[in-house]
Formats: structure tokens, C-alpha cells, sequence
């Protein structure tokens, strides 16, 4: 690797990368965190816990005390490095994953705070160039992001079956809080010369972490009914809502294009294995289609193409967006349900866990203070444990698993 990095950018890719997420070491993986963190804000986030934590527990690991401690936080939320939240009157801090997280909010900005025009094209190297970040990323069972279908596409009986987390506007409808901010991918692709038409201004984010984007001033507060306008206005478009892949709390919704949107590259890139779709897929009817082709050139991840002058959707590329159908002049095409239901964990601390069980990196999550000798002994005991045959049998079980994730709760708040 040519470029020369300090031990602080090292230890901080190492305390990303222990996030479910990850965060594979690239040359260009550091220049970003050296655009972004200080080499004392990377050593000082670097010890931060993985999971929600408060000023004194960062003043405990920093050893100074909670007022410089405070500041020093509030200076990294106000950056969009860190997230706060305050839930009975205390006030929580969490260090966002890098993509849907911090990345994405560095470019949200419009203050000048960060050469855009460098992030855009170091952010292109890492995740659009190189493959390591989105292979483990996405390429896992419980993903990050999930499709959510346009519900103006289905029918009565498919209208009657969705479920309230599979609809955008229930996301919206229930949301304490939501704001609007740029685009982060297609704000990237501009400063690489790549971008397409659609808006920018149209990434909707939700509840606590719509709170702390809104008071730090990186994305700006709307009602429930602009961002329902919004909403409108990019499925018009013929864009398609990628969300966060919860069912409770939704944090975000992207309204996303098949040439820029990062999910939507990597999920062609990567031979359409990883799981992002809804619970629904097309099917066209070949005695109404037309085979004018538009649905072709409309489907956002080329599921659709014309074969023995019949158009055909591929079912194991779909991913159940609706918006082949919006387009179809002549209704030949049908938005259904699959005959089992997309999983989708409830919250973020199950799809957390899920995530870093397939990835294999449980044991660090749960116990992710690296400065004490009794984390390391249980995140080793834990790591032997989910290695066992029982433990195998355990997590492939849905209703044994919930209930594992229940016990593991309880074990994360005790030693939290």
C-alpha cells in the first residue's frame, strides 16, 4: 500500500471493520478517514464503544473527564460522525456504519466543511472501483437495505396482504421525525462526471436519526406532508425507495436510480445474489403485452428482456419495485406476492446481531470494550460457542432464534 497512514487511522479502520458492516483496509479507505476524522478525533473514536453508549462511558475509555469528553462529541456529531439521541432525559451517542451512516452524511453537507469533489471520487474508488467493501457489505443472508414496493402498483387482493412495514407511507405516517437531505450517490457520481438527471434533495431519513442530522444541521426538517410530495414525486420519476431493512423505527428511505444508486450498482455488480428485494415480484402477461420495450429500458436492474419476441422477467434478478408497471401503457404487468414473505428483522439490534453472526463477528459486538481483559476472555468464549453444532442448529431455527435474541439482549444490557 504506497500510501503511508499513522497508527491512529489504522486503529480507527480496525474499530470500523469490527462493525457488522465492516470496513475493509484500501488506500482510499484511509485517505477518507483522513479527510473526515482528525488524527486525534480517529484515536478518541477508535475506543468508542459499537453499541449506543453515554459521555461518561466515553470518558471512562478516553480516561478525562466527561466535560472535555462532551465537547469533543458534540464536535463529532455536529461533523456527522456520530449520531446523539436523548431517550429519558439521557443523551445517547453511537457511531454510524460506513455506508447508510457516516459516509452518506459527510456529502449531505452543504457548509463547505468537506471537499465534496475528493470524497466523491474517493468514495467512487472504494465502493464503486474496488470490490471488497461491497462484497462484504452486501453479499450476506440479512442485509442492510430492502425494496419497498410502490404500493399504487398492486391490485386489490395484493393491496389487502401488505403488511405496514413494507409500505413507505406507513414509514412516513409514523415517524416522530423526518428530514430531507442530498443524495448522497448521485452528489457522488457528480463530482466523477456520472451523474443522471433525477433530484438530489430526496433522501428522507426518520425518527432519532432524522433528529440528530436535523440539529446538526446536515439535513432539514419537512412535515409528513412534504415528504409524502416527495415521495410522489421521485416514484413519478420512476425511482425506487430502498429503506433501512427494519421493521420498527425505519431510519431511512432512498429514492434510488439504476445508474448511480450504490445498493443498486453493487447488487448488479456482484451477480444479483444479495438480498434486497421486497415481498413482490413482476409478472407480465404476454397476451396484453405490446413488446414496446419500455419496461426494458425502465427496470432499474435489467430483470427484464425480450426473449423469442416475448418480454420476460427474470425472477431471481427482480426485486419486486413496481416500477415496470407503472410504465406499462396497457396494464400487461402485475406487481404479486412471492409465496413467502421477504424476511425483514424487527429492529436494528436484531438485524445488527444477525448480521454479525454471519459475518462472523457476534463475539466483538457484544463485548466491544477491547481495553478490559474480561471482554476479550467472553468475546473469545462466545466466538467457540457459535462454532458448535448446537449453536449452528439454534440460529437456523426462526422461533428458537427469536428467542435467542431475547436472552442475548439481556446479556448485552448487563455487561453494556
Amino acid at each position: 500500500m504506497g500510501h503511508v497512514t499513522s497508527k491512529n487511522y489504522l486503529h480507527l479502520q480496525e474499530r470500523l471493520d469490527r462493525n457488522a458492516q465492516g470496513a475493509p483496509a484500501s488506500e482510499a479507505l484511509f485517505k477518507i478517514l483522513e479527510v473526515l476524522f482528525t488524527p486525534d478525533e480517529a484515536d478518541r473514536v477508535a475506543h468508542l464503544p459499537v453499541k449506543p453508549f453515554t459521555v461518561k462511558d466515553a470518558s471512562k475509555r478516553w480516561k478525562m473527564s466527561e466535560a472535555a469528553s462532551q465537547k469533543i462529541l458534540d464536535e463529532l456529531a455536529d461533523k456527522g460522525l456520530l449520531l446523539d439521541t436523548t431517550h429519558d432525559g439521557v443523551r445517547k451517542y453511537v457511531l454510524p456504519p460506513t455506508m447508510a451512516g457516516f459516509f452518506e452524511f459527510s456529502m449531505m453537507r452543504t457548509d463547505g466543511r468537506f471537499d465534496r469533489k475528493v470524497l466523491g471520487e474517493l468514495f467512487y474508488q472504494y465502493i464503486n472501483v474496488e470490490d471488497d467493501f461491497v462484497t462484504k457489505a452486501l453479499m450476506h443472508k440479512t442485509s442492510i437495505a430492502r425494496t419497498l414496493v410502490h404500493e399504487q402498483t398492486l391490485a386489490p387482493k395484493e393491496q389487502s396482504e401488505i403488511l405496514d412495514y413494507e409500505r413507505a407511507t406507513h414509514i412516513i405516517d409514523t415517524a416522530t421525525c423526518i428530514t430531507v437531505g442530498t443524495c448522497y450517490c448521485r452528489h457522488k457520481m457528480e463530482h466523477v462526471g456520472k451523474a443522471c438527471q433525477a433530484p438530489q434533495d430526496v433522501c428522507l431519513t426518520f425518527n432519532g436519526t432524522a433528529k440528530s442530522l436535523s440539529k446538526h444541521g446536515i439535513a432539514k426538517e419537512i412535515s409528513k406532508e412534504e415528504a409524502h410530495a416527495i415521495l410522489k414525486r421521485c416514484i413519478d420519476y420512476g425511482l425506487v425507495q430502498i429503506g433501512d431493512n427494519i421493521q420498527n423505527n425505519v431510519n431511512w428511505i432512498c429514492n434510488c436510480c439504476g445508474c448511480c444508486c450504490e445498493t443498486i450498482l453493487a447488487y448488479k455488480k456482484l451477480g444479483y445474489k444479495s438480498k434486497i428485494n421486497s415481498s413482490f415480484f413482476a409478472q407480465i402477461d404476454n397476451d396484453k403485452c405490446k413488446n414496446c420495450g419500455l419496461c426494458i429500458s425502465k427496470c432499474p436492474i435489467e430483470a427484464i428482456s425480450k426473449i423469442d419476441n416475448k418480454t420476460i422477467v427474470d425472477m431471481d434478478k427482480c426485486i419486486g419495485c413496481g416500477v415496470c408497471s407503472r410504465v406499462c401503457g396497457v396494464k400487461a404487468i402485475e406487481i404479486k406476492h412471492r409465496d413467502k414473505k421477504t424476511f425483514v428483522p424487527e429492529t436494528s439490534f436484531e438485524r445488527c446481531v444477525l448480521t454479525a453472526i454471519e459475518r462472523g463477528k457476534l463475539a466483538g459486538y457484544i463485548f466491544d470494550n477491547y481495553d478490559l481483559w474480561t471482554n476479550e476472555m467472553l468475546r473469545h468464549l462466545l466466538g467457540i460457542l457459535l462454532t458448535l453444532s448446537g449453536a449452528k442448529f439454534l440460529l437456523a431455527n426462526e422461533q428458537l432464534k427469536s428467542k435467542f435474541l431475547v436472552h442475548l439482549r439481556k446479556l448485552v444490557e448487563k455487561y453494556s
